[in-house]
């Protein structure tokens, strides 16, 4: 198989340094971010602006904020270990307020990104005061600074409005169609520079339509993506997921995210092949969640390279992606040497 490998060894910032976006959202976009950080790179999150559940969705509607929430996760992912002062304010921004009280379900960090928007004239410039007070050695970028909702049209042709009710589905509704944006957004400009000259562009992990491919939404950020000659790397999920991927293979999470890039062949395609216990299975198979499968002789036509590892951190009941196994894969791919890692820094 044909792989694109390049690399300008400086990036857009001028530095010797190798340049990776992370595209993506909260959770899984913060697990690769804990492992990438550990090595020499300039990292950009570029993130999901289209999340309306929970806190952030409480801002969005009765404020007018936008979304924060996977904003403040990439934030602290980013954020360097080992400093005591940094720790106890990631400890302050990740704290949630309890039911039961008037700020309810309500995260500090997310009151505190709202405070800065105001305060400094928009969620970018929040951004980057709260990157400079946590002493970040890269950048969070919201992918866009306009307003929109994310919808979902079923194959039945019903159309759900809103990312919070695609995400909370129940499991006897048809599936999805297709993802679109009730209205046309700009691209933040720092979106596609960063993406423009990157060395490398990681999409994942993450839920695939309300995570990942939100982003491939806005116009110029999957062109970007689609004409960029670095490699672009997809890494799958680990489950399915009740109303959104119930069934899907490897092939089915690769095509669509093609898809949302116009076609483009993906370079490299990450795929976990560890296998769970009966006692994990059991606890997502309630929730009607299972492995995603690896389906040969057919994923092949979305992606150059199949890299197949165990890319899994297993906490409690909890699957989640394992933050240096997953950043030793993207650094094997771009061609970089593994590093030692300190510690898992999982998501």
């Amino acid at each position: 198989m044909g792989v694109r490998l390049v690399g300008t060894g400086k990036n857009y910032l001028g530095k010797d340094r190798k340049s990776i976006v992370v595209i993506g959202g909260g959770s899984g976009s913060s697990a690769a971010l804990r492992g990438l950080k550990s090595h020499d790179l300039d990292l950009t999150a570029v993130v999901t602006m289209f999340d309306s559940g929970g806190s952030t969705g409480i801002l969005r509607e009765e404020f007018g904020y936008p979304p924060l929430g996977d904003l403040r996760q990439c934030l602290i992912a980013l954020s360097p270990e080992g400093d005591e002062q940094i720790a106890a304010l990631n400890s302050a921004l990740d704290f949630r307020f309890d039911f039961g009280s008037s700020l309810q379900g309500h995260s500090v960090g997310n009151l505190v990104i709202a405070a800065l928007t105001t305060a400094y004239n928009g969620v970018q410039g929040a951004i980057d005061e709260l990157s400079r007070m946590m002493k970040l050695d890269g950048q969070v970028v919201p992918v866009t600074l306009d307003e929109a909702h994310l919808c979902a049209r079923l194959i039945n042709g019903q159309v759900i409005r809103t990312e919070s009710a695609i995400d909370l589905r129940g499991k006897n509704g048809p599936g999805i169609s297709e993802v679109f944006l009730d209205s046309e957004v700009k691209a933040n400009p720092r979106a596609l520079d960063a993406i423009k000259n990157a060395d490398a562009i990681l999409l994942g992990p993450g839920d695939l339509y309300t995570s990942v491919i939100p982003n491939l939404l806005v116009k110029d950020v999957s062109d970007a993506i689609r004409d960029t000659i670095s490699p672009v790397i997809y890494a799958c999920n680990l489950m399915t997921k009740l109303g959104e991927t119930a069934g899907y293979e490897v092939s089915a999470f690769a095509s669509e995210v093609v898809r949302y890039i116009g076609g483009r062949k993906l370079d490299y395609l990450l795929v976990n092949t560890a296998k769970f216990s009966d006692r994990v299975l059991s606890e997502y198979a309630a929730e009607d969640a299972a492995p995603v499968e690896l389906d040969n002789g057919i994923v092949e036509q979305f992606a150059h390279e199949i890299v197949m590892g165990d890319f899994v951190f297993v906490d409690g009941l909890t699957l989640r992606h394992h933050s240096s196994r997953l950043a030793d894969a993207v650094m094997t791919a771009i061609g970089q040497p593994k590093q030692p890692q300190p510690s898992p820094g999982l998501d």
